[in-house]
């Protein structure tokens, strides 16, 4: 992605991006992402799965296909919405990163039902 996300958290500034291409997964759009610190004091990566309900489609009318191609708008918007849930519930999502990676070995993958970025499930 060319731009990144800016989280604005307790712990300064972390980046939010994509680690690779989004993937589509029966009805879900799986994003492999990376929070990183401006500083570069810590990197955190998660997987989240976005349910694809043609209902909740974005507000630019874009397809699920819009979504796979590199550095689209679509793919900035859906991150924009994304990254105002992990800015709420910043502490939680990276702790549970966090201890994911720790205890079982594996990245976080938090659920998001449409493109509600309120309705986060780990």
């Amino acid at each position: 992605m060319a731009d990144e996300i800016v989280l604005k958290t307790g712990r300064g500034d972390y980046l939010l991006k994509l680690a690779a291409p989004p993937e589509l997964s029966g009805d879900a759009l799986i994003l492999p992402l990376v929070m990183e610190h401006r500083a570069g004091l810590e990197r955190v990566g998660l997987i989240c799965r976005v349910a694809l309900q043609k209902a909740d489609a974005p507000k630019s009318h874009c397809s699920f296909g819009e979504l796979l191609e590199p550095d689209s708008q679509a793919d900035r918007e859906l991150l924009k919405r994304i990254a105002a849930g992990f800015e709420r519930e910043f502490e939680q999502v990276r702790e549970a990163a966090l201890r994911s990676i720790r205890a079982e070995r594996k990245p976080l993958q938090i659920n998001v039902e449409g493109f509600n970025p309120a309705a986060f499930t780990f």
